[in-house]
């Protein structure tokens, strides 16, 4: 069987975005965003697995994955900035209409694309996404603290996400022992690699500081989902150490039509959780878009 998926790259205002496409286009569309540390290569086994029925896009943020990586003084990193990126590459690929994935720095970046265009939005995915102040726990003290007085010493503590250990950590971290072994080392292992590049390092971690910007996105975020109430799938793995699992069930206060699936999994479910994953969302696009 030959692999349905292809890739592509587009000029978005002078930056090459690389994407994943896969599907047939008169089929309902999925708009794939990505979390820290990853890129599209994260959607890959869903979009074969999706794309007899779907027609499946994936991008790669500016400096993340493949697409291109203009230096700090020639692109804006922030999450409004890449979002608007992202609402411009949807617009010139012509997605009219789609159901939106939204994992990890995916949420801020999807979510502004939300607000700005609901008219597009069929449906939400939300894996492990954060758009409430309980998904910040007490994992975000030390970060909440460098933020409101920096210092060379919290930074350095700050940034020890950022080294090979700590892109290998955001799929393990919190994960029982039998979970371990649905990992493969590629994961991180690509991941870091790209990362490692030369001024990226710097550039996550300018991004990483601008996260605060999004708390103050939340209550647009939950307007948004009371205003227009889209079809909702939360899909949560429980031993996420990031995103608290308190957050999880937030999204029903505000969507109270939601469908809300807490999983034995951790921040990465697609890794470990595959299967689970693929057959509850499988079920939700049947319902809300066939």
């Amino acid at each position: 069987m030959s692999n349905p998926i292809q890739n592509k790259g587009i000029e978005i205002n002078g930056i090459k975005i690389f994407y994943r496409e896969a599907g047939d286009k008169r089929n309902p569309s999925l708009l794939l965003l990505h979390g820290f540390p990853s890129s599209s290569v994260m959607f890959k086994n869903l979009m074969i697995s999706l794309s007899d029925k779907f027609h499946l896009v994936a991008p790669d943020y500016p400096g993340f994955g493949f697409s291109d990586f203009p230096q700090m003084n020639e692109f804006e990193y922030s999450f409004s900035n890449i979002s608007a990126c992202m609402e411009q590459f949807v617009e010139t690929i012509g997605l009219d209409t789609f159901v939106i994935y939204l994992h990890d720095y995916g949420s801020a970046i999807g979510l502004r694309l939300c607000i700005n265009n609901p008219e597009k939005i069929l449906g939400l995915i939300v894996q492990n996404g954060n758009a409430y102040a309980e998904g910040l726990g007490s994992q975000w003290d030390e970060t909440k603290d460098f933020w409101a007085n920096p210092t060379e010493e919290k930074k350095k503590k700050v940034m020890s996400f950022l080294s090979e250990d700590g892109t290998k950590m955001q799929y393990t971290a919190g994960l029982p022992d039998n979970l371990l072994y649905h990992l493969g080392p590629e994961l991180w292992t690509l991941d870091w690699a790209l990362i490692s590049r030369p001024g990226n390092i710097e550039m996550q971690f300018h991004l990483n500081c601008d996260y605060q910007s999004n708390l103050q996105m939340f209550e647009k975020y939950q307007y948004y989902f009371r205003k227009y109430q889209p079809p909702a799938i939360i899909v949560w793995g429980k031993y996420d150490v990031f995103f608290s699992i308190e957050e999880a069930y937030c999204y029903q206060r505000d969507l109270p039509a939601a469908q809300l699936h807490i999983l034995e999994g951790g921040h990465m479910a697609l890794e470990t959780n595959f299967d689970e994953v693929r057959s509850l969302i499988k079920n939700f696009l049947r319902e809300n878009t066939l």
